[in-house]
């Protein structure tokens, strides 16, 4: 891994995409581009939620920003979990490529903690890009990514809900110490996993050491008996 060339940070707003992007920069990777995917529906691939947000917090972040929307993936209809993971990142190398035409491209950094799925197309596709992967959480403990993030001043927002233990009280609360001690007890009760990689739950960062300004949320919160999430009314920059 080399800190020269142009680095591309796939970034969806959530708390790992920034974790990823935000350790890059500590490192010293040249980040020139963050590049969002925003999936109109369900994607066995990507962040959904509230990927609209990602303009205000690039704005805030101050790197260039590119969004790719692709073609619904139509997901829930999915019979071959393969071959839709394989479909749904056309798009994204797709939009790496045209980048190498114009930018000195050397990496991409990437919010993957467990799973393989995921990390293991995003691995393949770099290596058909000939270009390198910066995955800092990957296999790392969840309970002390949680700690290192709050520690370095992210402030995170829970959008969505959906596991045994997650009730309508978590539907936008702030991630904070409190709430990593519930998850650890969740994990512990239910197998929630503390950071909800496996989909428990999503989350937007608001502000954190890398950002200028904080993005301010304004929102209602709907419950639909398991499950529930965020609706978005205003975003702005503070």
């Amino acid at each position: 891994m080399t800190a020269s060339g142009d680095w591309v940070s796939l970034f969806s707003g959530g708390k790992d995409s920034a974790w990823a992007l935000y350790r890059a920069l500590e490192e010293g990777l040249n980040v020139t581009r963050l590049l969002t995917v925003h999936p109109s529906e369900d994607s066995f691939m990507y962040h959904v939620p509230a990927t609209h947000l990602t303009s205000l917090a690039a704005e805030s972040v101050g790197i260039e920003h590119v969004e790719v929307y692709p073609e619904d993936f139509d997901a829930p209809n999915a019979d071959d979990a393969t071959a839709q993971g394989d479909a749904e990142l056309e798009p994204l190398e797709a939009a790496l490529e045209e980048l190498r035409a114009e930018l000195e491209l050397a990496g991409i950094t990437a919010g993957a903690i467990e799973s393989e799925y995921q990390t293991s197309r995003i691995r393949g596709m770099c290596d058909r890009l000939g270009i390198d992967l910066f995955a800092p959480l990957w296999q790392e403990d969840p309970r002390e990514l949680g700690e290192a993030m709050l520690d370095a001043g992210f402030e995170i927002t829970i959008l969505q809900v959906a596991a045994d233990g997650l009730d309508e009280s978590w539907v936008g609360r702030t991630l904070d110490a409190a709430a990593l001690d519930e998850l650890t007890e969740l994990h512990e009760e239910y197998g929630v996993h503390v950071l909800g990689e496996g989909g428990e739950f999503e989350t937007f960062v608001t502000d954190g050491p890398h950002m200028s300004r904080p993005v301010e949320l304004e929102y209602e919160t709907v419950w639909e008996g398991t499950r529930g999430y965020v609706e978005i009314t205003d975003a702005f920059l503070g």
